[in-house]
């Protein structure tokens, strides 16, 4: 069977194919970093080369204080998050065998939204980290929740009619506490955590996210060679010695904090975890394993990029990111729907 798996993928991890993913994740992070320098050259005053030398010798000068307090900051937030979506979409289309699934799937992101939901409304905003926390806390709670029924039941369709439940009840709690918000202060904070943004972030954001997101990274690339096996069949792969429940739990556990942490740095982004796998699939021959880490590149670049056109899109107040990825997500979204019916009509 192990033989099997190596045939069905070209070989072991460390065989020819590693080279083409290295090459791959090179130039994801080429073209990252060419997004990353445009996103932090332009904006309301666009830096020039003179401004970039000055910022560059003289942090404290006001060229300085736009690349590195506001600008930069915003990039790596925008970046973190982007990765954490892409890595965590992966690896739950992976898991649930379905291309259409994201990691709003199991409801983790209605729950974290609601977390910050009920912090906005109890006043934690005036808190340092405190709606960031209620997020992220929510992630967990929700992520418990799918990683016992992930634990107890096979099939991966209990996950995804869970997932799609908790996310309706999440949902409809959001709208509770939206509408019974004390303030119309609350309610726009509130309104504006759900539209998701990395507005106004600077270096503590990013620290603070990377803890969770570096854990649920390593949980995900540890179920990376259980998800490549499952291609094969869940009895395929139970029969070579796939421990299921174990792999579940590994996939579930990371994607929820990879997740939660995504929500609570930037509110609710969607499409993303969603588009992101879609972009590098060809490319890796659609491995789940060797698409991990395209995807999480491939995320971060398109989370700044979408980022870049919220700041240049000329409209009287500045667009929320998540509008900009649904603006252009959903239709990607119908795009890859209509491929999939098509698959399965044939």
């Amino acid at each position: 069977m192990r033989r099997l798996v190596r045939r069905r993928w070209g070989g072991s991890p460390g065989e020819g194919g590693a080279m083409s993913l290295i090459r791959l994740c090179l130039l994801m992070l080429l073209a990252l970093a060419g997004a990353a320098i445009l996103a932090v050259s332009l904006g309301e005053t666009p830096l020039t080369l003179a401004q970039y030398g000055q910022a560059l010798g003289h942090p404290a000068s006001p060229p300085g204080e736009v690349l590195w307090t506001i600008r930069a900051p915003r990039v790596a937030v925008a970046a973190l998050v982007g990765a954490a979506l892409g890595l965590a979409g992966a690896t739950m289309q992976g898991l649930l065998r379905n291309p259409l699934a994201d990691p709003g799937v199991l409801g983790v992101s209605a729950v974290s939204g609601l977390g910050a939901a009920l912090a906005i409304s109890a006043g934690l905003a005036v808190v340092p980290g405190g709606i960031e926390l209620s997020a992220l806390v929510g992630a967990l709670a929700a992520g418990v929740m799918v990683v016992a029924l992930a634990a107890r039941f096979r099939e991966p369709e209990a996950l995804i009619l869970f997932g799609v439940a908790l996310s309706a009840f999440g949902g409809a709690l959001t709208a509770l506490v939206f509408n019974l918000s004390p303030s119309p202060v609350a309610t726009a904070e509130i309104l504006a955590w759900l539209m998701g943004s990395v507005q106004n972030r600077d270096w503590s954001d990013a620290a603070r996210a990377l803890v969770p997101m570096a854990i649920g990274a390593a949980l995900c690339v540890r179920a990376g060679q259980g998800l490549r096996m499952l291609t094969l069949g869940e009895e395929a792969a139970r029969m070579s010695g796939l421990p299921m429940s174990r792999l579940r739990v590994y996939a579930v556990a990371g994607s929820t904090l990879l997740t939660g942490a995504a929500v609570a740095a930037a509110g609710v982004i969607g499409f993303v975890g969603l588009a992101a796998p879609h972009l590098v699939r060809a490319l890796v021959k659609d491995d789940p394993r060797r698409i991990l880490w395209p995807s999480a590149l491939a995320g971060a670049l398109l989370l700044v990029l979408a980022d870049l056109a919220a700041r240049l899109i000329p409209t009287e107040q500045e667009l929320k990111l998540g509008v900009v990825t649904a603006l252009f997500g959903a239709p990607a979204f119908a795009l890859l729907a209509w491929r999939a019916s098509r698959s399965w009509r044939a």
